[in-house]
């Protein structure tokens, strides 16, 4: 027979193999649990980067025709888009002394503002690399300060072109005519003259391709001779 240790008796501590046994298996679960949560991330995060691609690349279209919207507005008043030109209309007829310069897209989007036709920062902001979030500050010469400009311009230009011109292309790397692949998942968006934002695919070499050309080639048909002068964000 059998003889039941007495009820007060103090349970015998848990062997060392049973120790280890134990903590053996408190590990496995614990990796078992961490190699579901890498799964499931490695999953979910390619979702989520796309996702946020495709919020960024609808918000710079919006962004682009409401740019191109003002454009024609200020054609209407000036008689053109804003370049070099337009600057001393502009100081005459608002009296304004906002920074109105002829270096950068910064600048000529700038006479929006200043005319009075264009009231926000936000329209001018393109997710891309070294641009930020406009503080919509447009009082002096706060107004699209250096990253609050997404857009790349092409100037000298007016509503009377062809209507299959790009005005504003997006997200053009600084200096080139080459497009970062990056961005909005190999798309360039380009705002024609007819006030269409067209989503272009960037080809290996990073040109955005019209009829089978680099649309920004100043010798594309598109330019008729007369290609425009390209300018880059601050």
């Amino acid at each position: 027979m059998k003889i039941q240790p007495p009820p007060n008796a103090q349970a015998q501590p848990p062997s060392d193999a049973a120790l280890r046994l134990y903590e053996k298996w408190r590990l496995l679960k614990i990796a078992g649990i961490l190699s579901i949560v890498v799964v499931l991330a490695g999953i979910a995060a390619p979702k989520v980067f796309r996702s946020r691609r495709v919020t960024d690349y609808t918000a710079a279209v919006s962004n682009a025709r409401q740019i191109g919207l003002a454009l024609f507005e200020f054609d209407t008043e000036y008689g053109k888009f804003p370049d070099e030109s337009t600057i001393e209309a502009i100081r005459r007829t608002t009296g304004t002394e906002m920074k109105l310069g002829n270096t950068s897209s910064n600048d000529f989007f700038r006479q929006l503002i200043a005319s009075g036709i264009a009231f926000s920062e936000q329209m001018f902001h393109a997710k891309i690399p070294g641009a930020r979030k406009p503080d919509g500050v447009t009082t002096g010469n706060k107004a699209l300060e250096k990253g609050e400009v997404g857009f790349s311009y092409l100037a000298g230009l007016s509503s009377k072109g062809n209507p299959g011109r790009p005005v504003l292309v997006t997200p053009l790397i600084q200096g080139t005519d080459r497009f970062d692949r990056t961005v909005f998942d190999g798309k360039a968006v380009i705002l024609r003259m007819d006030n269409s934002a067209a989503s272009i695919i960037i080809d290996k070499d990073g040109h955005a391709l019209l009829d089978g050309r680099n649309v920004l080639d100043p010798s594309h048909p598109v330019w008729g001779g007369n290609p425009p002068r390209l300018v880059w964000p601050e």
